[in-house]
């Protein structure tokens, strides 16, 4: 089972549950453990695969809470950093069909430095990279940034999930456009949301999505379509992978499941890249990321709804 070290932001999710979409009417929030890269890493964990955080919280109790979160989901938190900025917050509301609306008060995420320790690890491992706050600047940018380069130097099975959040970037949307082209170009494998797709390629139809995607350079294109499963395009051509049927409650953290079981799957092969150009191999493998998806919509809060192997598995 290779590596998979997951980059980027880990932060507190203040969820108002059960209070609607607006958030200004909200009066209970409760905390639960979050950040899109952080989830994935403890998605492959919880499946038993290595997953690997790199990220930093506040020397405070949320980061103390964090890290304790991701230790008890046996995450490896051996490159994890604290530092005196805050921990970065997220206050999350829900609509009845488990929709999600942000408002972000960020903090010690964009802290992170770069520890060129770590690029002997990566080397031949996986590289997953979530973007939701790693393109706005500062610290974490730049490790970011220098993190990819290791891959590509290092020869790791590189994946990159953009993780837009529109709260982040009103106003900014073009710039977050060309930040995420370079990662495109050179990813193995890319995870979008609809939006994500045809925001980053300027279409509209799925097909013309995925060959702008195609054509800008990643090798194998993810799109999840929620209940309706997942768009999966490659070389040699497309197919829609339907999910399981559930009754959501909270679609947080479920795109970080399925592609962290897509990972952990991958992981497990002797060649990685074998996925890029084996149909049979590649869509059994994006019906189970499927299921953990749908499986982490049945709970509140992604880290703790992230479903086990048995749950996925043994269905």
């Amino acid at each position: 089972m290779k590596d998979v070290f997951c980059i980027g932001e880990l932060l507190i999710d203040f969820v108002a549950e059960k209070q609607g979409s607006d958030l200004s009417k909200a009066m209970v929030f409760t905390k639960k453990p979050g950040g899109a890269p952080a989830n994935v890493a403890c998605a492959i964990a919880k499946l038993g695969g290595n997953g690997k955080f790199v990220g930093s919280v506040g020397n405070d109790p949320f980061g103390n809470f964090l890290l304790s979160v991701l230790q008890e989901n046996q995450v490896d938190i051996a490159h994890a950093q604290q530092c005196k900025t805050f921990t970065t917050l997220a206050f999350v509301s829900l609509s009845d069909d488990g929709e999600r609306d942000f408002v972000f008060s960020r903090g010690a995420d964009k802290q992170l430095v770069y520890d060129p320790e770590l690029k002997k690890g990566i080397k031949d491992n996986l590289l997953h990279l979530g973007a939701a706050t790693a393109l706005l600047g500062g610290a974490l940018e730049k490790a970011y940034g220098r993190y990819f380069f290791d891959a590509l130097t290092q020869g790791a099975f590189i994946s990159f999930d953009p993780n837009f959040r529109g709260d982040l970037w009103k106003g900014e949307e073009d710039c977050f456009v060309k930040k995420c082209m370079p990662f495109i170009e050179k990813a193995h494998l890319g995870k979008f949301s609809l939006e994500e797709a045809q925001l980053l390629s300027g279409k509209k139809e799925l097909s013309e999505c995925c060959a702008f995607l195609h054509d800008v350079g990643t090798k194998l294109v993810t799109i999840t379509l929620g209940a309706e499963g997942t768009l999966v395009s490659t070389a040699k051509g497309r197919h829609t992978i339907p999910s399981i049927p559930v009754k959501p409650i909270d679609t947080t953290g479920a795109g970080d499941a399925f592609i962290g079981c897509l990972l952990y799957q991958i992981a497990d092969l002797k060649d990685p890249y074998e996925v890029l150009e084996n149909e049979a191999l590649l869509l059994p493998m994006i019906a189970k990321a499927n299921t953990a998806g749908a499986l982490t919509t049945t709970g509140y809060g992604a880290i703790p709804s992230l479903p086990v192997a048995s749950a996925v598995f043994d269905r």
